[in-house]
Parts: C-alpha cells; structure tokens; sequence
C-alpha cells in the first residue's frame, strides 16, 4: 500500500510539471523570463530560510532576499566556487524535509576531488517531465514517441542508472522507454553484440566514448545495428567526430549539457549547432577571471543558478566550464537562448596494444569507493607505460591496498602493464584550472 502512495505521488509530481513542457521552448521573451524569475524568487527565498550558507549571507550582509527579483539581482550575491563548496558541502544542503530527505549523487569534479551533491526527490521526479523538451526532439526523429529502446554505454552505478532505478520505485509510467545498460569496460566487440542484440533506437554515451567508438569499428569493418540518434553527455565530442559519424553511419548525433550540479543545463535541437539553455530551470551566465560578466558572444567561465533543485541549493556557482552565449536566435523556433559547444570537456582516451580503447569512467568506476584516495591522475606514457599519482589520507594506509589498487587497474589496463605509483599532497590543475584524472600521451591511427 506504501509503495502504491509513494508512485501515486510520483506520478501527481511528474504530470503537473509537465504541463506546457512542449511549449515552454517556444515562449516568448517575455513570458519565459517571467516564469525564469518566478522560479528564482520562490528558490532565494528557501535558501534565505533553510539553507546556512544563504542564511548567514543575507544576515550579514543585511540584505532582504525579497530584494532579489530578477536574475539581474543575482549580481548581488557572492560567486560560489568548487572549493567553498568543498570545504563544508553541509552549508549548502538545506535543512528542511526535502534537503534532509535529499538523495546524494557522488562527482569527481573538476579538481578530481569526490564531492556529493544532494538532489531532492520532488525535483528528482519534475526532471522527468522536463526531459520532454529533449525527448521531443529525439522522438522526432525517431519517428515514434512510445515504445522505442535506448541503450547506455556506462558504468554500474552511474548517475543515470542511479535516477531511473529512483523512477522505477518512486512512479508507474506505463509507456517507459525500454533501457538496457551495457558495461563501459566491455570490449568493442562484446559492445557491438549487445547493440546488434538490443537493436536501440537511441545510443546514449560520454562524446569521448561514442567518437572512440565509431571510429574504431569503422576501421574494424564491423557489422553493427545502428541507432536512429546518438545523444552524449557528460563529456564532449570534437566537432570532427561528430561529422564523422555523421557522415560515415549516417546517425544524427545530438547533445545534452548536465553537470551533477544541475542535471538540466542545455540541449541540442534538430539543427545540432549549439545547446538550447533551459533558462526557466537554470539560469546561466558567462564570467570573465574577475566574477564579471561578459558580453554575448564573448568566452568565459560557465556561472549556473540552479533554480529547482531544494537539496544542495547553488546559486552563481563557477561550473569551471568554458563557452560563450549567442544573442541570435536558432531557425528551429525555440527562443531558449543559445551556449556554445562547452570548452575543454573532451577528455583522453588510453589506448591499449590490440586496438581496444579505456575511457576515464572506467578507471572512476575503480577509485569511486576508495575512501582513502583523496584525488588521482592515471597518466599514460607508452601504451603499456602508466604513472599513477595519489593524493591519499595517509600513505601508511594505502600501502596496505596498493597491491588490491594496482591489481584492479591491470584487469583494465592490461596484465603486462607497467604502473609507477607515487604519492602527492597535492596534484596541481592543468590550464584555466581544470584538472584531468586520466592523461595520455598515445595517440591511436584511428581514434
């Protein structure tokens, strides 16, 4: 009788939210920006009341947040980075029966410290109906709204898989996509047999993994079932790789922009150019070195308000991203407000001896539960050549499970592989502070 109560809620939350979803998109100016703001009063003023670090700002500053209206007020409020987030993320949970009852999601972040963000259930289950924006645009061309399969390329325990078994427990939608989720560590070849078993209709993927891919079974000459779209996220795909697969499979490949942070950030429409930018849900901005704001067109850091989320309530926080915003308007329709293709999120693929490739959530998936490294970067010198630097709670510790460590990363990396491990107190960023855990300095003649 619980479980029914609890999806009879679920299902009330999803289906008043997704009431105009389909027309939210094509809005005016006007009517958007007054359900952006409205959306930004009601979040201030929850942080104002249940959020400690909110709360201690607008006292000490002696600032009323009734004051902050419009996204133009935000200026106001100070800019939150990873690192004050970092140091004490419980000042930024809100203490009411959503943040206590929020659920925490586990990131890796841009220094490659682990940090949980907590999303709270409400919004958890209004993202299914927001997700109708996207799901418009890949039904579309699909062709079909009910009934169609979708395949993810992943990790057990990813963010994803983590949100949908929330959505099987906590709603009843008959007309759920059918899912299946194949290992990020299986080899190409035990990859393609699921595809061609599966039969998806959309393959969803890290841009790195699905450029990786095709490319690879390109030059393999393998037989495989090709979707009707590839959406990626998480991170990037070069603007060559997408023509390639464009060209040579002939799969429309569209995008997603999401951070843990904020799961609903942009979108790729039909045209696939540039991120569509949900602004009622996020609000973003483009920041020079300084906190100020930029220009349109003009590059800079990526600043977000999340504007629905009541766990880990962040409001202009430095995402660490880089890309510009466009004051022209897409030919699809959409008056949404346009983000370029995100700076820097292409990450490096290790490349093993017989042709089959590692992608950087294969080796997260690995150091995810160990508690006692603090940060790592898995560097690869010569295809079997690895450096592994650690930043860990105490060396005496690790050197307990180092031999367990090493012996994990050799059942990806290869048994004959040779990994020099060496501890850090600290392991410094690479260019405009971003950080990557995994580096190689192998190229492929495929990939």
């Amino acid at each position: 009788m619980i479980e029914l109560l609890n999806k009879l809620y679920g299902n009330a939350i999803v289906f008043s939210n997704l009431r105009a979803q389909h027309r939210i998109p094509y809005f005016s100016e006007k009517k958007l920006h007054e359900l952006r703001d409205r959306r930004l009063r009601r979040i201030v003023q929850y942080a104002a009341k249940t959020v400690p670090y909110y709360r201690d700002f607008f006292q000490r500053e002696g600032i009323n947040s009734g004051q902050i209206k419009t996204v133009a007020d935000l200026d106001r409020l100070p800019l939150v980075d990873k690192q004050e987030l970092r140091k004490d993320p419980s000042r930024f949970l809100s203490n009411s029966a959503l943040g206590k009852n929020s659920i925490a999601f586990l990131t890796s972040g841009s220094t490659g410290l682990p940090l949980n963000i907590h999303h709270d259930s409400n919004s958890l289950l209004a993202n299914i109906a927001f997700g109708e924006r996207q799901r418009e645009v890949i039904t579309g061309i699909c062709g079909r709204k009910i009934g169609y399969r979708e395949a993810l390329i992943s990790y057990n325990g990813c963010v994803s898989t983590k949100v949908w078994d929330f959505y099987e427990k906590k709603t009843y939608i008959p007309v759920r996509p059918q899912r299946l989720l194949i290992p990020i560590s299986k080899t190409i070849e035990a990859v393609v047999q699921e595809l061609n078993r599966f039969r998806p209709n959309v393959l969803i993927g890290y841009g790195s993994y699905l450029e990786a891919f095709f490319k690879t079974i390109y030059s393999m000459e393998v037989n495989i079932q090709l979707p009707q779209v590839l959406l990626y996220g998480g991170d990037a795909m070069t603007n060559a790789g997408r023509d390639f697969i464009e060209e040579k499979f002939g799969v429309p490949v569209l995008s997603t922009y999401q951070a843990m942070e904020c799961f609903k950030i942009g979108f790729f429409c039909e045209n696939r150019e540039n991120f569509h930018l949900h602004e009622d849900l996020c609000h973003v901005k483009i920041v020079n070195a300084d906190g100020e704001e930029v220009a349109d067109d003009e590059k800079g850091e990526v600043v977000i308000s999340n504007l629905v989320n009541r766990g880990t309530v962040l409001l202009n926080y430095r995402l660490g991203d880089i890309a510009s915003i466009s004051n022209r308007k897409c030919s699809c329709g959409r008056t949404l407000s346009l983000l370029s293709e995100i700076e820097g999120r292409v990450e490096d693929i290790i490349i093993l001896p017989d042709g089959q490739f590692v992608h950087p959530r294969v080796v997260w998936s690995i150091f995810k539960h160990k508690n006692e490294v603090l940060q790592y970067q898995l560097i690869q010198h010569e295809l079997m050549l690895f450096e592994l630097k650690l930043v860990t709670s105490g060396q005496e510790t690790v050197n307990g499970f180092l031999n367990e460590l090493l012996t994990d990363l050799r059942e990806v990396l290869g048994e004959s592989s040779t990994i020099e491990a060496e501890f850090y107190n600290e392991l410094p960023r690479q260019n405009r502070g971003k950080f990557r855990s995994v580096m190689s300095y192998c190229k492929s003649n495929v990939i």
